[in-house]
């Protein structure tokens, strides 16, 4: 279908989306949205299941249960907040920190080899998607 880049968008992402999910989970052990929740772990500066839930796209019931999942793994240490209340804290341990540095690595490898199969320069790709990224237009 040309011409209709909003499809084409989506239909895009949605394909780096399962490549990077068949990647993790054949390379690492892991699917790409419980990476993308340590990814975000480590990115965010006070993360919270709700700044984790939309930066993901999933619910907050969601995200609570990967949480868990990750936290019984050993990746994600979750303690209660020193404000109190029902927040709690997250931060990656030293295993998930070392499994994001693996994904981020093997995803960026990856990627950028698609990005050169097709012919696009990885440099002006990476401008671009920056740029876009950025426009207050998306916000």
């Amino acid at each position: 279908m040309e011409g209709h880049l909003a499809f084409d968008l989506h239909a895009l992402t949605s394909r780096l989306d399962r490549a990077a999910d068949r990647i993790l989970e054949a390379e690492c052990g892991v699917s790409y949205r419980r990476f993308l929740v340590l990814f975000m772990t480590d990115q965010l500066q006070d993360p919270t299941q709700r700044a984790l839930a939309e930066r993901v796209g999933v619910t907050e019931p969601s995200i609570s249960r990967m949480i868990a999942t990750l936290s019984a793994a050993g990746l994600l240490d979750v303690r209660r907040a020193a404000s109190g209340g029902n927040r709690r804290g997250l931060r990656l341990t030293d295993d998930g920190r070392g499994l994001v540095r693996r994904c981020c690595a093997l995803l960026e490898d990856r990627m950028t080899a698609i990005v050169e199969a097709a012919g696009v320069p990885y440099g002006i790709y990476l401008d671009y998607t920056a740029r876009l990224l950025a426009s207050p237009e998306l916000e």
